[in-house]
């Protein structure tokens, strides 16, 4: 198990339940660097913060520029990075996948909407088997489901809904499941409810709060841009500082 696609994969599990896998998003090879000497075990990019830095809106990245980003901070690093892919741009799950591996990612997020439009279930479902076939072992496919984002509560039992989609992604071959911005209380009932690693959105505010998220059901954690916004708070402040304000 040397490769870094098998050592990311056996990180989601046997956790213990107040040890969820950690996974903080880079933007930048920098910031990768910095993740990586604090001692991480691996890095999950996240698009909106990868967009920033490079100066476009959320969603609004050109393909090119974000798996060139990808590459440029899975090569400033040595351990294992996954990519978020948004919702793979329109590419065909072969090209998907290719795009990926030559950019050094071992891993990808997908989500289920595009255009703040949940996808139909089945269809995603179909797409993430065709990626996953095409990917063959090589990447770690974290399906994300955006029905606490984009979903309809008065149309639909989101709780239901979300479970429904997530077991359709798991049984496509998705690796792990992430159901973004679900409340705390409903990950026991998600994490129950499905046969792969949960992965929720967390909170850069210190140990107790990604135990707590570990301790509800969730085997892994990832911020989303939430760092970046940190680090962007923190030159604001220093740029503060330079002008004597």
């Amino acid at each position: 198990m040397n490769d870094p696609v098998s050592v990311f994969r056996a990180l989601h599990h046997g956790r213990a339940p107040d040890d969820p896998l950690l996974l903080p998003g880079p933007w930048d090879a920098a910031s990768a660097r910095a993740f990586e000497a604090a001692g991480f075990p691996a890095l999950a990019t996240p698009s909106a913060g990868v967009a920033a830095s490079l100066g476009h809106a959320d969603g609004n990245t050109p393909a090119a520029e974000m798996f060139a980003a990808v590459a440029r901070i899975a090569r400033s690093v040595s351990v294992p990075v996954s990519a978020d892919i948004e919702d793979g741009y329109g590419l065909a799950p072969g090209e998907l996948v290719e795009r990926l591996l030559e950019a050094g990612a071992i891993g990808c997020n997908l989500e289920d909407s595009t255009d703040g439009v949940l996808v139909d279930p089945q269809r995603q479902a179909d797409r993430l088997a065709a990626v996953c076939a095409a990917a063959g072992g090589r990447l770690f496919v974290n399906a994300r489901v955006d029905t606490y984002i984009h979903g309809d509560p008065a149309a639909v039992d989101v709780v239901a809904d979300t479970i429904a989609r997530a077991r359709l992604y798991a049984d496509a071959g998705a690796d792990c499941v992430y159901p973004i911005k679900a409340p705390a209380e409903v990950l026991p009932r998600l994490a129950a409810a499905v046969p792969v690693p949960l992965n929720a959105l967390g909170t850069p505010d210190g140990p107790s709060v990604t135990r707590r998220l570990g301790e509800l059901g969730a085997a892994r954690i990832t911020f989303g841009p939430q760092l970046q916004h940190r680090a962007t708070d923190a030159v604001r402040g220093l740029a503060d500082r330079l002008l004597g304000s």
